[in-house]
């Protein structure tokens, strides 16, 4: 059985981030380079003020093509208001929620400030070295 494990120990401590000014391209960039499904977003002061989807991306180039403009800028599409965790969160909690909600994914702040994400892999990597041990 699974006991409490401290969320620091197993998160991604170099999540792929973007700059909430940034073009859309620089984020699909960054997808498509490091095959991930999104990336953080932060401001000049490194905080978490959203999150971009693969989807994020499609709707901005779908909505520059329907109306043949600039593709825009990830503050125009991104998902503000995410759901993250702690530092020193608990694992299982944590898991708990992401089930919970469908989450594939959560950044992981320090008094606001990203400092890393917990992926499903990552709490698999959590059961697996359990198991082993």
């Amino acid at each position: 059985m699974l006991r409490s494990v401290d969320l620091s120990d197993y998160m991604l401590h170099k999540p792929f981030k973007v700059a909430i000014s940034d073009n859309i391209f620089v984020a699909i960039d960054i997808i498509i380079e490091n095959k991930v499904s999104g990336i953080c977003v932060v401001n000049d002061e490194g905080s978490l003020v959203g999150v971009l989807s693969e989807m994020d991306c499609l709707r901005a180039i779908l909505n520059a093509t329907y109306n043949e403009g600039a593709i825009g800028f990830i503050e125009d599409y991104m998902t503000a208001n995410v759901v993250c965790c702690e530092l020193h969160a608990d694992v299982v909690d944590v898991a708990d929620d992401m089930l919970k909600k469908g989450h594939r994914r959560r950044p992981v702040v320090d008094n606001g400030k990203l400092v890393g994400q917990i992926t499903c892999r990552q709490l698999l990597r959590v059961v697996r070295d359990f198991d082993k041990g």
